[in-house]
């Protein structure tokens, strides 16, 4: 018998994904993305951010022919295609399912009025209690902004659609949604269990605008005779499963249950942790999402924090205080300075507004800076201790949520190939860190796996997922870790 095939996409503001996993042996047998250089973002004004849906159907395309080729896979060889995608995006159909408009996506900020609007006329402790956020700058209000501007688009809307929807539709012909897509666009009421109808009735929309739900594990579809055709896959292969990029993220590191901890670091960081029961940020300076696994019988949220200045800090100290050498020489010559810096101290907030500061703007800052003692390894170090502290800031509010965080689980890339970054993030944290070999792309063709019933649980889907690195905390020298978090504390309260 011919080995049998997971296909997953991935669709991101810069490209589409794609990778195909071999059901046999769990391994990922060809992966491609398209465009090679970034997708273009289009920006009509300042703030705003769209893209054509039609161009990620055709990237796409384009990645899966390359796989299917580099694989020597054909269509009758895939048993089962997984979603993951950009996140909080909006695309709007007319009945014909084409695109009335360009699909507003994740980093377009136009509506962030629209969304306050709501939170102060519905009040805080009814959207929070309802949505576990403020409606912010999500998908219901860059509907509301589209129902306002542009009227005559809004009045032909047949269905609104997250990134992963669209494509879903494009490969089946057939509009749905899942709860967790559902709740990361503000459209899901977590105390009643059902679509926010009163978050609907406040901007006026038609509650026959939200697509069918189906679940996130399970046949949601099937590929149709004219997308069969157009891509050379075989019609009636199912579409099994679909989730944003960082409940994706999580899956693809098997983070699932209560406590666990996604992280990744690139130009901004996030810590994606999984919470058992509702619950919210009273302040909002986190978002809370059905998480991937998230059922009306088992409570299971995604917890999202978001840093906007890491990795970019990082990068910024390389360009401008080590240019002439690599970062692995960067990262010994910080390693040659005591935990703490020495007294110096890096706010790494330089990169906009930032939401654990319920949106304030302090931008970095360096302080403690003796010019007698310190030079730039101090610099280079304080910069990746900054980078931890603000993640360790920011779980906090986790753990004031109710969330006991013992494990992070990290791809092996961006600021985790720091040994410095790591042993500081599990000393402050208490939490052991594992990195693993894995991305978007194959996680979401294993979660194709286990909604086809392939896999009989994520821990059969996961269990060939590579563990790379254990890094556990040094007990021995977490007070002197704690003593340089509680200095650079106080720093940041003062700034604040």
């Amino acid at each position: 018998m011919a080995n049998r095939y997971l296909l997953g996409f991935d669709v991101g503001s810069s490209s589409v994904k794609a990778s195909l996993v071999s059901v046999e042996t769990g391994k990922c047998a060809a992966s491609a993305f398209f465009p090679e250089k970034e997708a273009p973002i289009t920006a009509v004004k300042a703030g705003w951010a769209e893209q054509d849906p039609q161009m990620w159907w055709e990237n796409a395309k384009l990645a899966l022919r390359k796989i299917m080729s580099a694989a020597s896979v054909g269509g009758e060889d895939i048993a089962a295609i997984g979603i993951s995608y950009q996140m909080h995006g909006l695309v709007c159909v007319g009945r014909d399912l084409q695109p009335l408009r360009p699909a507003i996506i994740w980093c377009d900020s136009r509506a962030v009025p629209y969304g306050e609007r709501a939170f102060n006329s519905l009040g805080s402790e009814k959207c929070l209690s309802h949505l576990l956020n403020s409606p912010g700058n999500f998908t219901a209000a860059k509907l509301a902004w589209v129902k306002e501007n542009e009227p005559e688009i809004y009045n032909n809307i047949y269905k609104v659609m997250l990134p992963g929807d669209y494509l879903a539709m494009r490969l089946s012909g057939v509009v749905n949604t899942t709860v967790s897509g559902l709740s990361e666009g503000m459209f899901w009421d977590f105390k009643e269990n059902s679509v926010a109808s009163f978050l609907l009735d406040f901007y006026g929309f038609d509650a026959s605008l939200i697509a069918d739900i189906v679940p996130t594990f399970a046949v949601q579809s099937v590929v149709s005779e004219a997308a069969a055709a157009e891509l050379g896959l075989k019609a009636g292969t199912p579409i099994t499963y679909r989730g944003g990029d960082q409940p994706n993220n999580a899956l693809s590191l098997n983070v699932l249950n209560p406590g666990e901890i996604a992280a990744t670091a690139g130009t901004s960081g996030v810590v994606y942790g999984v919470l058992g029961n509702v619950n919210y940020d009273p302040k909002s300076r986190v978002n809370t999402f059905a998480h991937v696994n998230h059922r009306a019988d088992q409570t299971r949220l995604g917890v999202l924090l978001c840093i906007n200045g890491t990795g970019i800090l990082n990068a910024w100290t390389h360009r401008n205080i080590t240019p002439d050498v690599g970062y692995a020489e960067m990262n010994d010559l910080a390693a040659t300075v005591p935990i703490g810096s020495e007294g110096v101290c890096v706010i790494p907030f330089g990169n906009g507004a930032e939401r654990v500061l319920e949106n304030k703007e302090i931008g970095c800052s360096i302080s403690g800076l003796n010019f007698n003692k310190h030079n730039k390894a101090h610099l280079v170090r304080a910069a990746q201790e900054g980078i931890v502290f603000s993640f360790c800031y920011g779980m906090e509010i986790m753990q004031q949520m109710g969330m006991d965080i013992k494990n992070i689980h990290a791809g092996k890339a961006n600021m985790f190939l720091s040994p410095l970054f790591r042993d500081t993030l599990a000393g402050v944290s208490g939490a052991t860190i594992e990195l693993y070999d894995t991305d978007g792309s194959v996680g979401a063709a294993k979660g194709a796996g286990i909604g086809a019933g392939i896999y009989a649980s994520a821990d059969e889907a996961f269990a060939t997922l590579e563990k790379l690195q254990v890094i556990a905390p040094d007990e021995a020298r977490r007070s002197e870790y704690l003593d340089a978090y509680a200095r650079w504390k106080e720093r940041l309260s003062a700034l604040l």
